[in-house]
């Protein structure tokens, strides 16, 4: 039997990047975003907007620490403000109810949020590639993972990875022990010590717990199951907000195709900035993970990728149906595509090459 077993928590974090299951309380919420700045300027964001925001961990939210670190939307008179939260499943429950306007988080959060009701998003793509299942010395196949246990975050990309993986090749979470962890060092570190016999992790992490566990072994990478450059976090932004400043919004997605294009320059000088601030992990490890998780900001030839992993998340139980395709909304990814063209064209990572 698929048993869910959960690492003691007083605060039952779930994933991550902070999906709470009890998200159906962020469907309902009212709150208007926060930030709002008094007047609009014709053709500019609001002046002095401060857009609250959450984040999670991976390096699918560099370009998003670089937008803050950097300070790279300041030119258009944004501020981002990142949410400290007291626990990882205040991240996603912050946002669906309304305490932030914006957050980067896996696609499959947003999905579960969307479905609860939340008037949430999906504005433009963070990262992708880099969710990783890894498994100790002898188990080399599916079939080897039958009876052993697995470390992963609840309704999060790095549960759907491994239902996908063992549902390609005939079995289910019923042939394996599913454990659920709280942040991304913990699981890690399970996995280093030898708590558990397989993990589904993110990059920089992932690639610590190959180097530093002897004999484990990549089972998927992601790409033999979905394709390069398959989708893992999303921008995800509040519809009020977007209807009340979309400047802002725009300015926040120009920071980030910045952002992708400083990384693609110089790949160090961007974890420089980030490592110990934002990842856990040596620079070390964070440079060998760094080409297997990339940014890439206009991942809109990941639309129906995204939609389609609904039905994953139904089958988990995590939605009652699947997200219609106006979940996903390219329009001001575009029109910041259109008005800053020269940025654009030399991105290495984008959906027209």
């Amino acid at each position: 039997m698929f048993e869910r077993v959960l690492t003691p928590s007083p605060a039952r974090e779930f994933s991550r990047r902070g999906f709470l299951r009890t998200s159906s309380a962020a469907g309902v919420s009212i709150a208007l975003p926060l930030g709002f700045a008094a007047s609009l300027m014709p053709g500019l964001a609001r002046a002095e907007t401060v857009i609250k925001a959450t984040h999670g961990s991976g390096l699918c939210n560099l370009a998003f620490f670089l937008a803050k670190k950097r300070e790279l939307t300041k030119a258009d008179g944004v501020t981002l403000d990142f949410v400290i939260t007291p626990t990882n499943a205040d991240i996603a429950t912050l946002f669906g109810a309304g305490q932030v306007d914006m957050s980067v988080i896996p696609y499959s959060n947003f999905l579960t949020l969307y479905d609860a009701g939340a008037p949430v998003k999906i504005v433009a793509g963070a990262g992708v590639d880099g969710c990783i299942l890894i498994a100790k010395e002898g188990i080399k196949t599916a079939a080897d993972l039958k009876g052993k246990t697995l470390g992963t975050f609840q309704a999060d990309t790095l549960e759907v990875l491994p239902y996908d993986y063992l549902k390609k090749a005939g079995l289910s979470f019923k042939d394996v022990k599913v454990r659920y962890f709280n942040t991304s060092p913990e699981l890690a570190q399970a996995f280093i010590n030898g708590g558990v016999d397989a993990i589904c992790h993110i990059e920089p992490y992932a690639t610590q717990c190959l180097t530093s566990r002897n004999g484990s072994t990549v089972l998927s990478d992601g790409s033999d199951i979905y394709g390069k450059n398959y989708s893992d976090c999303v921008l995800a932004v509040r519809t009020p907000l977007i209807e009340k400043n979309p400047q802002a919004v725009k300015a926040v997605i120009k920071a980030m195709f910045l952002a992708q294009s400083q990384a693609e320059t110089d790949i160090d000088a961007a974890l420089r900035d980030t490592v110990g601030t934002y990842y856990k992990t040596t620079m070390e490890a964070a440079k060998l993970a760094a080409s297997k998780q990339p940014i890439m900001i206009d991942q809109r030839k990941n639309t129906q990728f995204i939609l389609d992993r609904g039905q994953s998340m139904k089958e988990l139980g995590y939605v009652k149906k699947l997200a219609p395709r106006g979940a996903i909304d390219w329009t001001l990814l575009d029109q910041v595509i259109a008005e800053n063209k020269s940025l654009y064209a030399g991105l290495k990572l984008k959906t027209v090459a």
